[in-house]
């Protein structure tokens, strides 16, 4: 039996904590539903410490949550190399269910994390009871980064010419309102650099296998950051339905990019409905 994450203290970086909301203010309300255990992705350039501001919302509803950091990233930046790539990422997050033998598992991906949560999915259909994609990239079967949002081969093309073609910079702080990933408040930037850090190249480049039925069941929800989109990027329309044939929930936040940092609240209010299934 793996070990279980204490109720009311949520996992990060392989560290527990007690948690509590950064500002009142902005708390969501607290749940009545099942308790479950929300796994909190992280995208590209990230790591787990970008959901801090969400976690406690969630645990102050009765919910485990654990934030990975994945391979190359955070406690785990110097495992970073040209060999790095989506199946590791894949494989980080279906080793944390099963060491941890986590059931009932909300799976939330931000961005790249899309990628990710819908193959654990795939791999672990009977762990999982519901998928968010938060401004996340969600692939068919067979596609890659690149397949899914095209633009961003630029972003390998420009490292080609490099002394190391396989690293990947995070993406350039832009102007308002783009700012930093969508972020834009002073504080909230010199917060979130210190974690930013290159991707590997191969996560972009490799097809995500995605070809168990019992996966089409799993309940999905998108939330879409809408308000300071980036020009020249089109985010690839969500199907009607989902996959086991419900009408497709989803759901709009007012925000940049990196909605966990500017509007955490707002954010785990709708992870909770999400929860529900």
């Amino acid at each position: 039996m793996g070990r279980r994450v204490p109720r009311g203290t949520y996992r990060l970086r392989s560290v527990f904590l007690k948690s509590t909301p950064r500002n009142a203010s902005r708390n969501a309300p607290l749940s009545t539903q099942r308790e479950k255990t929300y796994v909190l992705v992280h995208g590209a350039w990230h790591d787990g410490r970008v959901w801090d501001r969400v976690g406690p919302f969630l645990t102050r509803a009765g919910h485990r949550v654990s934030a990975p950091s994945l391979t190359g990233h955070g406690e785990k930046a110097h495992l970073l190399g040209p060999d790095v790539g989506l199946d590791t990422h894949i494989a980080d997050v279906v080793g944390l269910l099963r060491e941890e033998n986590l059931t009932d598992v909300v799976l939330v991906g931000h961005s790249y994390a899309g990628m990710v949560i819908a193959a654990v999915a795939d791999r672990l259909p009977e762990r999982v009871t519901g998928l968010v994609f938060v401004d996340a990239m969600v692939p068919a079967d067979g596609e890659s980064v690149l397949d899914v949002m095209p633009h961003t081969r630029h972003l390998l093309d420009l490292a080609a010419g490099s002394e190391a073609p396989w690293r990947i910079p995070p993406l350039p702080e832009g102007p308002e309102p783009q700012g930093l990933f969508g972020v834009t408040d002073p504080a909230d930037k010199a917060w979130l650099r210190p974690m930013l850090i290159d991707e590997s190249a191969r996560c972009f480049r490799q097809p995500v296998r995605l070809d168990d039925p019992a996966a089409a069941a799993i309940p999905r929800t998108y939330i879409h950051c809408v308000g300071s989109e980036p020009e020249g990027v089109t985010r690839r329309p969500v199907p009607a339905a989902q996959p086991h044939g419900a009408p497709s929930r989803v759901r709009e936040v007012r925000s940049g990019h990196d909605c966990m940092v500017t509007v955490p609240g707002e954010l785990a209010e709708l992870l909770l409905e999400a929860g529900t299934g």
